[in-house]
């Protein structure tokens, strides 16, 4: 079985994809981490985030994997656990610069589908019902108000000592809202056959259980 789960920054998607697929017993894919992996060498490496055919040749050279932890899951690139490290700013602010690139989009497309072939799965992002998982057996869009959006990200940096300014967290997620809208392949978009959960006022668990039960009535 396929399932996916798109939705805006800050919307939680990540953490109830993966809690959903803790309760499916399914593999859980971040395909937004992977795109931050990407943006980290990158930066690492002192990339232009503009310079498609650099990052592509990156991309190329870049092996991710998920690794289930007991606390959450790693992401594992070229062998070294970068799980906090792709949740700095200094990623957030150049990721959608990177993933906006068709070419870089397409060879990351193509290691997600790899992931998936041979596995239950469910699999988040800004495009994986429409260009992932296209034939996936549900897919949910997953989103939230700015605000709310903004609340989070800060509480998210702050727990790992960043020092953040409210503003500025908000400008840059209405930045990432408009490229990931707007961007000539791949682009954020609520589907025909998408079933919206708004999390502005639900917990985790509440989202969750609210897939589950939309997922378990359909197979009756």
């Amino acid at each position: 079985m396929k399932i996916a789960i798109d939705g805006p920054a800050g919307a939680g998607k990540s953490t109830i994809a993966r809690t959903l697929a803790a309760r499916l017993a399914f593999l859980y894919i971040d395909t937004g981490a992977m795109y931050r992996a990407l943006a980290l060498k990158a930066v690492q490496a002192a990339l232009n985030p503009n310079d498609q055919q650099q990052l592509l040749d990156l991309a190329l050279d870049t092996h991710i994997y998920f690794q289930p932890d007991s606390q959450q899951q790693k992401v594992i690139c070229d062998g070294v656990d970068v799980t906090e490290a792709i949740r700095s700013p200094q990623v957030s602010s150049v990721v959608a610069q990177v993933a906006a690139h068709p070419a870089v989009r397409e060879q990351m497309v193509r290691m997600q589908r790899d992931m998936a072939r041979s596995n239950s799965v469910v699999m988040d992002g800004r495009d994986i019902g429409e260009c992932v998982l296209p034939d996936a057996d549900f897919k949910f869009y997953v989103t939230a108000s700015l605000e709310e959006r903004t609340r989070r990200r800060i509480k998210e940096l702050q727990d790992k000592g960043y020092q953040v300014n409210e503003e500025d967290i908000k400008k840059d997620i209405e930045n990432r809202d408009y490229q990931d809208s707007h961007r000539e392949v791949g682009a954020l978009k609520i589907l025909p056959d998408s079933i919206v959960i708004d999390t502005t006022d639900l917990t985790v668990e509440e989202a969750v259980n609210r897939i589950m039960s939309i997922i378990q009535g359909a197979r009756k």
